[in-house]
């Protein structure tokens, strides 16, 4: 497995499960404060332009037809660039109920400002170990998008779809954010400067090896001894190299990535739940039930109770 199979992984299995959208119709001066939230966060410009900004970093501008996104939402401010106190994102959205819409307006004087905004839930389990090593916020502006056909194509699409009342028209707005928010993605890794966290720790020859490993042999019954061999570094050279470069140990990354493909089976396979725990590397059903817990703060079979194909039936084996 190579550098670009590992960053594949990144958009492998991001799955949007559900989307709150807002069309902002806004005049100065503005300035709104977001909350951190527990999904993506997406701003479009449709017209004039905004700053966002992140507590101490410096405002990045967006012009019309540029999209930011922030992939693990992380808080930020967003406005016009006038000074001022920033209003509280609840108090001109108090509500924002998934699967759900609003419109947000602002003002009455001053120029014009129209965005699209949306909170991006995906699903946790399905999160890849690599994913909170991008960047807080990555801004692909009109001239890239223009270079991404397909992108820009499903964004220009998203604006009056999201106004039409139909049937299926939110699994249909759900399907094409995701489609927007992984071809954004994978513009972003291609953007990956040699100061991310993630191509860092792809460009170590030590640590990339044992995330190859990690990666595509989860199924091997690993020891932290065997990874540091794979890299070719001491045990305890390689556990603190790792642990600096990822973000986590190797063994925890290790079980994210092993939950991960769990996760793939409880919902998307009718794989009995008594095979899963030997197919993601667990010699017992005891440990691959403790680390599917410590993860997802659940078992595995509530969890495809709860998430996974119709017609499956659900485990009578736990709680």
């Amino acid at each position: 497995m190579n550098d670009l199979d590992v960053l594949a992984e990144l958009l492998k299995t991001i799955r949007l499960v559900s989307v709150f959208h807002s069309r902002w119709i806004v005049r100065g001066p503005w300035i709104v404060q977001g909350d951190a939230d527990h999904c993506a966060v997406l701003h479009y410009t449709l017209g004039n332009s905004c700053y966002v900004k992140i507590s101490g970093q410096p405002p990045i501008l967006l012009r019309p037809g540029d999209l930011a996104i922030f992939p693990y939402g992380t808080p930020h401010t967003l406005g016009d660039g006038s000074a001022g106190p920033a209003r509280p994102l609840r108090s001109v959205l108090p509500e924002r109920r998934l699967g759900e819409s609003a419109i947000v307006r602002i003002g009455d004087k001053g120029a014009l400002t129209e965005l699209m905004c949306a909170s991006l839930n995906y699903d946790p389990g399905g999160e890849p170990p690599l994913y909170r090593s991008l960047p807080p916020v990555f801004v692909l502006g009109k001239p890239e998008l223009a270079n991404e056909p397909l992108l820009l194509r499903t964004l220009e699409s998203l604006v009056p779809e999201t106004e039409r009342r139909e049937p299926g028209s939110p699994l249909v707005t759900l399907r094409a954010f995701e489609m927007v928010f992984v071809l954004a993605l994978r513009v972003a890794l291609r953007k990956l400067t040699v100061d991310s966290p993630a191509l860092r720790a792809l460009s170590h020859p030590g640590v990339s090896r044992a995330l190859s490993a990690i990666y595509g042999e989860f199924q091997q019954p690993w020891t932290l001894d065997l990874l540091a061999q794979r890299a070719g570094m001491s045990r305890s050279s390689f556990a603190k190299t790792f642990r600096e470069l990822v973000g986590e140990g190797p063994a925890l990354h290790l079980t994210r990535r092993r939950v991960r493909e769990a996760v793939e089976l409880l919902k998307y396979t009718k794989t009995p739940l008594s095979s899963i725990p030997e197919m993601v590397g667990y010699k017992s059903s005891v440990g691959f039930h403790l680390a599917f817990r410590k993860i997802l703060n659940d078992t595995p079979g509530r969890y495809r109770a709860n998430h996974g194909l119709t017609g499956c039936q659900p485990c009578t084996d736990e709680s």
